[in-house]
């Protein structure tokens, strides 16, 4: 074939036909159309989890927040009536200060802990990998597990664990749980010391993205330990702060079980969280529609909360 003729040959077609005159048409896709089935077909047994487990207990929950739930006598559509009562209790409003206070104090807590953390256990070193195993098994133990030991450790007797720890060094000995003006204090020590090795994973991640010339250049300057933190570290670390930041405050929002195992609500109600209230409210006075009003309630906070927070990290990113 001339030069010509292949400056002047359709897309599409081959030597063979354009020797032959004959225009060859591309492969039609709808013949390989179920291989894009493929995929949907090893997420079906999670798919089918999740909407049996999660999405439809989710839409009955919120069509229950709707009625007046009565046990073989019939639902009352009540409207938003619940959602009223839920806004005019005052155990939900204690609640949710609680859940506020304890969100705050185990978010910035489990975050200062787990930022030292990372300090502590970064580099290269082949035996960092058991310590940081060992600080990590907080995080995988059950929750259920977690209180209970240190419900042994908090025995408010002057000789439990922590009492006789504090003996030494001259403090006299705390009720710990026992008493409203320490429970919740002491409940969002364990729920810090459960989390922050969970935020030290992502910091050690966020850490070993970070330019070692910076710390070079910010040495030769003359800068100190505390001056490079400030000026290179945390600057590099925002993106995972903000991570850490939506996650916990996300997990401390719904914080439930060390609250129910450690305390349950109490001592008269000092450290009765929102999930907790549904939890009485729901399963001991059986009024379903103001627990599953309340349970939306805290999911719309959640979302609007995640929300914000990734239109702020966006609008910083665009600057």
């Amino acid at each position: 074939m001339s030069v010509a003729s292949e400056a002047t040959a359709v897309p599409g077609e081959t030597k063979a036909a354009r020797d032959g005159g004959v225009t060859a048409r591309p492969p039609k896709r709808g013949k390989y159309w179920h291989r894009s089935l493929i995929p949907w077909l090893f997420l079906a047994p999670a798919l089918l989890l999740f909407l049996y487990f999660k999405f439809i207990p989710m839409a009955e929950g919120i069509r229950l927040s709707l009625y007046k739930v009565q046990p073989f006598l019939g639902d009352i559509f009540v409207g938003m009536d619940n959602y009223a009562a839920v806004l005019d209790d005052t155990a939900f409003q204690e609640a949710a200060y609680h859940t506020v206070i304890l969100a705050f104090g185990q978010t910035f807590g489990a975050m200062v802990v787990g930022f030292f953390l990372a300090l502590l256990l970064e580099g290269q070193a082949k035996s960092l990998w058991f310590v940081r195993s060992a600080v990590f098994l907080p995080v995988v133990a059950a929750t259920a597990v977690v209180g209970e030991i240190w419900r042994v450790l908090y025995f408010p007797d002057p000789n439990g664990f922590l009492n006789n720890v504090l003996s030494w060094v001259g403090a006299g000995p705390s009720t710990f749980l026992d008493h409203p003006d320490t429970s919740l204090v002491s409940v969002m020590v364990v729920g810090i010391w459960k989390h922050a090795p969970y935020d030290m994973v992502l910091i050690l991640a966020g850490l070993a993205g970070i330019d070692r010339e910076q710390y070079e250049a910010a040495a030769i300057d003359g800068t100190n330990v505390f001056q490079r933190l400030w000026y290179v570290t945390l600057p590099a670390l925002r993106p995972v702060i903000t991570i850490l930041l939506t996650l916990a405050a996300i997990r401390g929002l719904r914080v439930f079980t060390e609250v129910y195992v450690l305390t349950g609500g109490g001592p008269a109600g000092s450290t009765s969280v929102w999930m907790t209230t549904v939890f009485s409210r729901g399963f001991e006075k059986n009024d379903i529609g103001v627990a599953s009003a309340a349970s939306v309630m805290l999911f719309l906070v959640t979302f609007v909360l995640t929300v914000v927070v990734q239109m702020w990290r966006r609008a910083r990113e665009a600057r």
